[in-house]
């Protein structure tokens, strides 16, 4: 399977910028990723943050007329916090206004003051978490659900707004790069979308732990095989590390303010300036690109089939996203044509 593209979008921004001057720079950012030849687009999930977030699933309703056949998906949704009926319903109201293009991308969240204000117990996060995913597959293949679990109740109920795809939108699950992570994308998801620090090493040995824990619960390969990486590209490499490190830095400084997604050393990038560039320097692509070209080339031959890419942070000006936007189609796609 040829290595496949999307694009994550920024939609979380600082204080300092009007997220509402922003959407039409977005839905800019969309028509430009379908010309390219990208095929997906993300956006992100917070409650409370101190990065003014555009919630997913309006912002991408909001876009989804730039997307063409794009497919758009939330990168990611924390789902424990909500119920699982509301969920389907608005995934399937996305997948509508999509035509049949919404990709359910579900995490289970880590910051406390999330959980807090929603009255959950992050202690129940999981179960809620697995509750729930049955629940959306059920609610989407349009049968009439009869639910009892530890945290959710359906009485004889089907979905009020069925989705376009036949069973719903996909689910990829997000989790951390541990066994752990990998046996619950394993079990629930249709893919898992693996975080954007983790680096080729990593990569061979977890995705490995996780073939191995599908083909033990009977599902077969994954339909999808997704990882999360950061662009930046120009002609001088230095320039870059230097344009990425400064503003992925800033994102990463206002990220910092809150937990760490887990408590494994591979959120070291969350440790200062120097553990940034670390990870940059294994996992990130800010190079030129050729460089690209060469890393992408390595992370297809592990097996992944699609990259994320994100390539605006903070208040990196659009101007200067779309220039890596515009040298990964001219200069980095065509080898994977």
């Amino acid at each position: 399977m040829a290595l496949t593209f999307g694009l994550a979008l920024q939609n979380d921004f600082p204080p300092h910028i009007s997220p509402s001057a922003r959407i039409g720079e977005l839905r800019e950012q969309a028509r430009a990723a379908r010309v390219s030849g990208i095929s997906s687009a993300w956006m992100l999930n917070h409650y409370l943050g101190n990065m003014q977030t555009l919630q997913p699933l309006v912002g991408l309703a909001a876009i989804a007329e730039h997307t063409g056949d794009m497919r758009i998906g939330t990168n990611m949704f924390i789902l424990p916090l909500r119920h699982p009926v509301a969920v389907a319903e608005e995934f399937a109201t996305l997948d509508q206004v999509s035509n049949g293009h919404a990709v359910a991308g579900l995490g289970m969240g880590y910051r406390s003051n999330e959980y807090d204000a929603f009255g959950v117990s992050m202690d129940d996060r999981v179960k809620r978490y697995e509750e729930s995913v049955e629940i959306l597959r059920r609610l989407w293949s349009n049968e009439t659900v009869d639910f009892e679990g530890e945290h959710f109740t359906i009485k004889g109920e089907s979905i009020g707004i069925p989705p376009v795809q036949a069973g719903g939108p996909p689910i990829w699950v997000g989790a951390g790069v541990h066994k752990t992570g990998a046996r619950r994308a394993a079990a629930l998801g249709d893919a898992w979308i693996v975080p954007p620090h983790a680096e080729p090493e990593k990569l061979r040995t977890i995705l490995a732990f996780y073939a191995e824990e599908r083909e033990r619960l009977g599902r077969g390969p994954a339909q999808e095989v997704v990882v999360r990486r950061e662009m930046v590209l120009d002609d001088d490499p230095e320039k870059a590390l230097e344009v990425g490190l400064h503003f992925r830095g800033e994102n990463t400084r206002k990220y910092a303010e809150f937990e760490a997604p887990d408590k494994t050393d591979s959120y070291r990038h969350l440790k200062g300036d120097a553990g940034l560039k670390s990870v940059a320097d294994k996992s990130y692509l800010f190079t030129d690109p050729a460089t690209a070209i060469a890393q992408l080339k390595e992370l297809e031959e592990i097996g992944i089939t699609h990259v994320i890419l994100r390539m605006q942070w903070y208040d990196l000006p659009q101007d200067r996203m779309l220039a890596t936007l515009e040298k990964f189609k001219n200069e980095v796609l065509p080898a994977f044509a």
